[in-house]
């Protein structure tokens, strides 16, 4: 059989610790912990919310208690997978809140919007109006 080892690049030598230095140690690594969200800068868009998908949930939410994940996805034609990313993102920055549950043996997740998401969403939407205000005058 050939060989199917990798071959190294220039420069992985020095990124790599030997086989001695890594002797004893465990193979598991650190990972970097997650840094918090950026906030937008006062008159700055928030480029979280500016994707169609986001800005498509963060409104919906705003308007409804709460959506689960089918009808956000009916809402607005997407894949399961591209959703769920979307979602996630708006999660991690705390905008909005999932809560998973079973109903008669299926997963269910609901999202609502939490304070910090509305808050960030009227700044946007603030900032949208100036921009169109400012337009308009031109």
């Amino acid at each position: 059989m050939a060989n199917s080892s990798k071959a190294i690049r220039p420069g992985d030598a020095a990124q790599r610790p030997s086989a001695a230095a890594t002797a004893g140690k465990s193979a598991l690594k650190p990972v970097a912990a997650a840094r918090p969200p950026r906030k937008a800068e006062d008159g700055a868009l928030d480029r979280l919310i500016y994707e169609r998908v986001r800005l498509g949930i963060m409104s919906a939410l705003a308007m409804n208690e709460h959506l689960t994940f089918n009808e956000l996805k009916a809402l607005f034609d997407v894949s399961d997978g591209n959703l769920g990313a979307h979602a996630r993102k708006l999660e991690e920055a705390g905008y909005i809140v999932c809560h998973k549950s079973f109903e008669a043996r299926r997963p269910k997740s609901e999202y609502r919007i939490t304070l910090v998401g509305r808050k960030a969403l009227l700044r946007y939407l603030e900032h949208i109006e100036a921009v169109i205000k400012a337009t308009r005058r031109a």
